[in-house]
């Protein structure tokens, strides 16, 4: 008898234990379903105002050419269809050419070498009054022979022996963990000038005149680029470094005493512009690290100020930085002045805008603190819509999105 009486009362406990967990469970699942419901993420402005692609867009006789860079990892060509698709959409643009243009980049020392690819995509208005060509850079396959080292770690040889999410982290580790280092070496060479090759071929004419399916030289000597044209960078992690050094090299090509004499006219023109970079988890601080300096800090009020010494050798008007960053991203960082006036190029003529944003879902684990996956931190930037709406229509102007106006809160800095 008191033998079965334990046996009942172990069933029992197992059924209370149980149903406790499958209860615990719902209330776990509620309560994050609640969360998930109430989007409570951060979006915090500080810095210049800023219009956005729109402005640019519906300027008569203008063309709007943007250049897409991407971050750490292994990226095909039409990586960024989803973040173009959604900001073609947001920009009202919903007349797009039948096909894309790829042009495999070559270098001018080397035409023979492969640089990665440039595709280009053409979007209009109804109407067909305004024209956004998107230019997306791959420039990954330059590191690919590189990273084939850690190939073997990825095999079932060693990879068996892992967990499975543990697994996962290392092979994305193995991608993207080389790029970083691989970029300190040898390949930067080659990787800066995929980027001058992809800029060169968004300054010279429209699409018609673009070619198809060919691997090809791009030469801007000589060349004068679209006046009415506008230009704007838009670039992740990784990304930022390589557009603001290749900025910084292409400056140093262009006034050179050697070089000069061929790259006046464009130098003139480019100088009257202002030219946005919207970087998503910049890394330019992390980036820094190490590095020399560039050829002339310090001196923005020489370059920069129509009544500066050195006004007539500025290399843009203004690059107006806009960078977003995940607080919850561990490799994403602000951009304080101080930065920008020691280790940023004084002839670019940077402004900053920060933009503190929550691209990650943030929960409350049960009492035990706030919590959110670093990876949806770091790459979710080009899908969220609140970066879209900024990328297109800006802060504090009549054209700023309803999302942005709602969702996020602007603190304007000045002198």
């Amino acid at each position: 008898m008191k033998k079965i009486t334990s046996l009942v009362a172990i069933s029992f406990v197992s059924i209370v234990l149980n149903g406790c967990a499958s209860f615990g469970k719902g209330i776990a699942e509620a309560f994050l379903e609640k969360q998930d419901t109430e989007d409570t993420r951060v979006c915090e402005i500080t810095g210049n105002k800023f219009n956005g692609l729109k402005p640019q867009l519906e300027a008569p006789g203008r063309k709007m050419k943007v250049l897409m860079v991407h971050g750490v990892g292994n990226h095909l060509p039409g990586y960024s269809t989803e973040f173009l698709e959604k900001l073609a959409k947001e920009l009202d643009l919903t007349v797009m050419a039948k096909a894309h243009k790829n042009i495999k980049l070559a270098g001018p020392v080397d035409p023979n070498k492969n640089l990665g690819n440039l595709r280009i995509h053409r979007y209009l208005n109804k109407e067909k009054t305004q024209e956004l060509l998107f230019y997306e850079l791959s420039w990954s396959e330059i590191t690919a022979q590189d990273k084939e080292v850690l190939s073997y770690d990825n095999s079932g040889e060693y990879s068996f022996r892992r967990a499975e999410v543990n697994d996962l982290l290392k092979k994305f580790s193995n991608d993207t963990g080389p790029d970083p280092i691989i970029y300190l070496g040898e390949k930067r060479e080659d990787i800066l000038t995929a980027f001058a090759q992809s800029f060169c071929w968004m300054i010279n004419g429209d699409w018609d005149s673009l070619p198809d399916d060919v691997h090809q030289v791009c030469s801007s000597r000589n060349v004068t680029p679209f006046y009415n044209d506008s230009y704007a960078f838009v670039s992740h992690s990784l990304g930022s470094r390589i557009t603001i050094d290749g900025l910084q090299r292409i400056a140093s090509i262009w006034t050179s005493s050697e070089n000069a004499p061929y790259y006046t006219a464009i130098a003139n023109v480019m100088k009257n512009k202002e030219v946005p970079i919207y970087m998503m988890s910049n890394q330019l601080p992390m980036l820094q690290l190490g590095r020399t300096l560039p050829e002339i800090t310090n001196q923005a009020g020489a370059y920069c100020q129509p009544t500066g010494e050195k006004y007539a050798d500025r290399i843009l008007k203004n690059t107006n930085i806009i960078a977003f960053s995940d607080p919850n991203d561990l490799l994403s960082y602000s951009l304080p002045l101080s930065f920008v006036n020691k280790y940023l190029d004084s002839r670019l003529c940077v402004n900053v805008t920060n933009i503190n944003i929550n691209v990650a879902k943030v929960y409350d684990a049960f009492g035990l603190g706030r919590l959110a996956n670093p990876l949806d931190a770091h790459i979710g930037y080009d899908t969220d819509d609140r970066v879209i709406a900024l990328i297109a229509n800006g802060i504090a102007n009549e054209k700023t999105a309803p999302i942005v106006n709602e969702r996020c809160r602007w603190t304007e800095t000045i002198d």
